[in-house]
């Protein structure tokens, strides 16, 4: 990193403001090269002085990537909720696109936002902005917003008193801190302990508001109440419309047509053992072209979604309106309804199904030579769940897929090898995230917690689909179609900054100023493998990077290390993919269904909506696994447990435990008989009086003190004693406002806004 980037670039500062000036929120880091005529290095030392600019304050970048000069921001907007920093802190961006810039942070506290439900990714709040000296901001919550059509309706616990003669509505969300009394004219009976659904009849100038029952949900101790809280606050829509059904029950059997014959093509699916839909399946086959030699050519079948569902129905408005597919521990709530998912767009073993699919031919090293899309006519050879495709290869197959173990299976593994001999040469981030599923019996209660083994099947079929996706990006480009990307920007300036500062506490280097790549995190990630830090740097590495989002301007794939791709391959589930395949059959006149010009236009506003769609849904399958998960706990309480510290923030530290990867707060002022502060750049919790430190990553015993299943949260005790310090003051956050010990302890709904494994 240059000292003067000015300097190196040969512009001044003023000549560069005023290029942005000009450019009147149009121009981009290549548009202002352009208008200054920068070549070469001069390009690079234009990237440097923008971020310096932006750090100053005196500039800041839009969401879509454009530069304006800098301009303080409303003391009150709404702001979306998007991700996350090093600590586990909150960062959030105005809804407004023309305000995107400057760095969010919620002030302490305002994350846990209560005792209830957490604020998440992709929750939406009305906020009070502080601008703080280095130009980021802080928000203060004034209120969080689910939407006009909900803001008279809550959740309640309906409960009698002990006499019988009385009851109460008490809000699940804690901040509603008053009871409600049930309306005069309220018809539904609910029972003691019951979940409820109300709407706020009316206040009165004395005494309680009053409500009306809209939805009795079943009992608040129900071992499913967990999944009902996180939809109902997170407005995931769960039912279909009259209009929905009505079009889904006329739906008739697609037929072969015109569509290419591919039942002879010895297609598979590999999917999870519990799966009941199968929407995609795989095919490799030895290339027999001289021309590539020891080559292969893999086929990606894809459900042709948009055989069934036509643009503008009633079932595509409903499946924009949902975006995703939402995954909770007990249940799967369906972007479109089960006789499509489950039955008409289900590559079921043995059966003839309408497909979408790309035959792709790779050489020995695993270079694309070409691809080609087909409407298809296919028939799924086989069934299989990864642990037997895996078992199979690893000479331990049994039944079916031993059968299929030479003529299918090894291909399959053949071809993958040469798409990871180019998979390594590209050098994705490759962070360690072990995924953890929670186990549901059929009575609702969870009967364990497991970490599910990686196995080369899933690494199989996972570049097989990216392999697809960055095919359909390519073949759009190809033919000039206006398309949804799934892009990920490189980490922000500040991401880096705290990043950097992170990794000397641990023993490793980030050099500042070099070209951020995949490659340079995988290093870091390697640097710390086996030894003590190794699950810390990870979670650090996952935190630092930017959120995947859609849309129509691509910046490329930067965990991927991908400069087009576009998600194909799973429209049953993700509205994006539908959008691409009408894309795909329009541009490759490949029949019926192909996209709209009117769909064409809003292509954007999709975007952003699934964006938006796929955060929600995150968050509420974040918040129900935390509520299951604590429900599991309840009565472990007292217990001791190992834990790891993964978050150090100005009001406490949050602990994941070792078994079960849950998270829990632990108060900063339960910590020990002195002031803790909380040190930004040691990434740790300080005492004033001795400098003893509880360090982001440390290994600590903790005893859960409470879990409460309603809201998802766990309460833990440190049993650890701090590292020894060198006595003194520890260093404060320059933002920490905390009052006197005690002033910032928690209730056990607060979870930290973590992060599980990106989706790409």
């Amino acid at each position: 990193m240059t000292d003067n980037p000015f300097k190196a670039g040969g512009f001044t500062r003023d000549a560069l403001i005023e290029t942005i000036k000009l450019g009147e929120g149009r121009f981009t880091k290549r548009e202002i090269a352009r208008a200054l005529s920068l070549k070469g290095e001069q390009r690079v030392a234009l990237k440097e002085a923008l971020r310096t600019l932006e750090v100053e304050g005196a500039i800041r970048k839009t969401g879509r990537k454009e530069y304006v000069v800098g301009a303080d921001l409303p003391p009150v907007t709404v702001l979306e909720v998007i991700d996350t920093d090093i600590d586990g802190e909150l960062l959030a961006d105005p809804v407004k696109e023309e305000l995107k810039g400057p760095t969010i942070r919620l002030a302490p506290g305002e994350g846990s936002g209560r005792s209830g439900d957490a604020l998440g990714i992709g929750d939406k709040v009305l906020a009070r902005l502080e601008r703080l000296a280095d130009g980021s901001y802080e928000a203060r919550l004034i209120k969080r917003l689910s939407g006009e059509e909900r803001a008279n309706r809550m959740l309640c616990v309906f409960q009698v008193s002990s006499s019988g003669r009385g009851s109460r509505l008490k809000p699940v969300d804690k901040r509603n801190k008053h009871d409600l009394i049930l309306a005069r004219d309220n018809k539904l009976k609910p029972e003691d302990g019951d979940l409820v659904l109300v709407r706020i009849a009316g206040g009165r100038h004395h005494g309680l508001k009053s409500a009306v029952v809209e939805e009795i949900l079943g009992s608040a101790n129900s071992p499913r109440a967990g999944s009902i809280i996180a939809l109902e606050e997170h407005d995931i829509p769960q039912a279909f419309s009259d209009a929905e059904l009505a079009y889904t029950e006329k739906l008739k059997e697609a037929r072969q047509g015109r569509r290419e014959d591919m039942r002879d093509i010895p297609l598979i699916t590999i999917d999870p053992v519990e799966a009941r839909d199968h929407d995609d399946a795989v095919c490799a086959l030895p290339d027999t072209d001289p021309a590539n030699e020891n080559g292969w050519i893999v086929y990606v079948a894809i459900a042709d979604v948009a055989a069934y569902v036509d643009g503008g129905s009633p079932l595509d408005r409903g499946a924009r309106k949902r975006g995703v597919s939402v995954y909770l521990p007990d249940r799967v709530v369906p972007m479109l309804p089960e006789r499509l998912s489950n039955d008409l767009c289900s590559l079921v073993e043995d059966q003839e199904r309408p497909c979408l699919a790309v035959r792709m031919v790779f050489d020995a090293k695993g270079h694309k030579r070409a691809h080609r899309f087909i409407r298809g006519w296919m028939k799924s050879h086989a069934k299989l769940a990864y642990e037997e495709a895996q078992a199979a290869i690893d000479g331990r197959g049994k039944g079916r897929a031993e059968t299929l173990r030479k003529d299918v299976l090894e291909p399959l593994w053949g071809a993958y090898g040469a798409l990871k001999a180019g998979r390594d040469r590209r050098e994705p981030l490759e962070i360690d995230a072990p995924e953890r599923k929670v186990k549901v019996g059929e009575d609702g209660r969870v009967t364990g917690i497991e970490t599910r083994e990686r196995l080369d099947a899933h690494k199989l079929i996972e570049e097989f689909m990216i392999q697809a996706n960055v095919a359909a990006a390519e073949a759009l480009e190809e033919k000039r179609m206006t398309l949804i990307y799934r892009i990920h920007d490189e980490p922000g300036s500040e991401k880096l900054e705290n990043f950097s500062d992170f990794l000397p506490t641990v023993g490793l280097s980030w050099t500042k100023g070099d070209r951020v790549t995949p490659a340079r995190f995988n290093r870091v990630l390697d640097a710390a493998r086996g030894g003590d830090h190794y699950e810390t740097v990870n979670e650090v590495v996952l935190r630092s990077q930017s959120q995947a989002v859609y849309d129509t301007q691509n910046i490329g794939h930067f965990g991927l290390n991908l400069a087009k791709y576009a998600h194909f391959t799973s429209p049953i589930r993700r509205y994006a993919d539908l959008t691409v395949h009408r894309a795909l059959i329009r541009a490759y006149d490949l029949g019926d269904g192909g996209q709209s010009d009117e769909e064409r236009s809003q292509l954007q506003a999709i975007a952003e909506e699934t964006t938006s769609n796929e955060r929600r849904a995150m968050a509420a399958e974040r918040d129900a696994t935390d509520r299951f998960i604590a429900g599991w706990l309840a009565d472990r309480v007292d217990q001791e447990f190992s834990g790891r510290i993964t978050g150090v923030t100005r009001f406490g530290a949050f602990v994941r435990l070792k078994d079960t990867g849950a998270d829990g707060l632990v108060p900063i002022s339960t910590l020990g008989n002195e002031f803790f502060r909380h040190d930004e750049s040691a990434h740790a919790l300080v005492g004033d009086r001795t400098g003893a430190t509880y360090r982001l990553g440390a290994e600590v015993t903790v005893r859960l003190v409470e879990a409460t299943p309603l809201t998802g949260g766990l309460l833990l005790e440190i049993l650890t004693p701090p590292e020894s310090g060198k006595g003194g003051r520890g260093k404060s956050s320059s933002r920490s406002r905390r009052g006197p010990p005690g002033s910032q302890k928690k209730k056990p709904g607060s979870r930290p806004p973590r992060r599980s494994k990106p989706r790409r």
